[in-house]
């Protein structure tokens, strides 16, 4: 298997539109995608995708990093590994999240995504199984 690579990390923000300016103004990067009714923003250097979403006093969540993810050919390999290194099996994200398919957690409680479908096209697993659906 390929080496896996971080390809996707989330920031909370306080203002998520600026802080997508500031990466497409500053240091060149593009805007992948923006979700009106979540207030996020989806910027990439064509290698790296930045998640700029919305913090919330009531969340449970600082400002800050809140997850990574990386890029994979095989999930269920990554989990198996997970198992046995003695961490909690990464578990399906819900079917309407763009990009990742699971969530796992590191032995200190990090937060990271896993992929096989990846980060450059934003499309929900929903749109996934239509598409399978229409096979």
């Amino acid at each position: 298997m390929p080496q896996p690579m971080i390809r996707h990390l989330a920031i909370f923000a306080r203002d998520p539109a600026k802080l997508a300016r500031f990466y497409q103004e500053v240091l060149g990067m593009r805007l992948l995608h923006s979700d009106p009714k979540d207030k996020a923003f989806f910027v990439t250097d064509g290698h790296v995708t930045m998640a700029l979403l919305p913090h919330r006093l009531e969340g449970s969540a600082p400002v800050g990093i809140n997850h990574f993810g990386f890029g994979v050919e095989d999930a269920k390999a990554v989990s198996e590994k997970c198992r046995a290194f003695g961490v909690e099996e990464p578990k399906r994200r819900p079917g309407d999240r763009p990009y990742a398919e699971f969530r796992g957690v590191d032995p200190e409680g990090n937060w990271f995504d896993i992929s096989e479908h990846g980060y450059n096209e934003v499309e929900t697993q929903d749109d996934r199984d239509r598409k399978a659906a229409k096979v």
